[in-house]
């Protein structure tokens, strides 16, 4: 990565480390978003919440400057930064916002892998995740909204109110 511009970008982390190198990126005071959501978790003795990491063994961070740079890779946890080709992938702004929208107000989301047929394409009109492009899918004998996220290649799968869908303007 040679310039430092205030860009999001995407690390891979070593597996299950991902909140050990975000407490150490925050010790180095570089700014990072690991989207969470809660998993009702279940052991032979007891149940309990947990926040799980929405993209398991994948972190955002900014990088400002070549120091941030540095530390970020020499931090506990740290794999590699994601890279297209020889480049490193920088992550939109909007992509960010959107994830940020969508784990904070969306409810019963589920990340997927999966392969899904083409269906409807909407608009998200009301509410905070007003403006998001989606197509409705059906999975697990329900109707849920789907948000791509290209660049992990995974997808969030939402139930939001048919009220708050509208067919996108062509």
């Amino acid at each position: 990565m040679k310039i430092y511009d205030n860009s999001w970008y995407l690390v891979y982390t070593r597996p299950h480390q991902e909140k050990k190198l975000a407490s150490n990126l925050n010790e180095h005071q570089i700014e990072y978003y690991l989207p969470t959501i809660k998993t009702l978790r279940q052991w032979r003795d007891r149940k309990k919440v947990i926040d799980m990491p929405l993209f398991p063994s994948y972190l955002f961070c900014r990088i400002k400057n070549a120091n941030d740079y540095y530390n970020s890779c020499n931090s506990e946890g740290f794999l590699y930064y994601v890279k297209s080709g020889k480049e490193v992938v920088r992550v939109a702004e909007k992509i960010i916002d959107n994830i940020r929208i969508a784990v904070d107000h969306g409810n019963e989301i589920e990340v997927s892998l999966g392969h899904f047929q083409a269906g409807q394409f909407l608009v998200i009109q009301q509410g905070p995740l007003t403006g998001l492009s989606c197509q409705v899918v059906k999975y697990k004998n329900e109707k849920k909204i789907l948000v791509r996220i290209d660049m992990l290649q995974r997808y969030l799968l939402l139930s939001l109110p048919s009220a708050s869908l509208a067919a996108p303007c062509i």
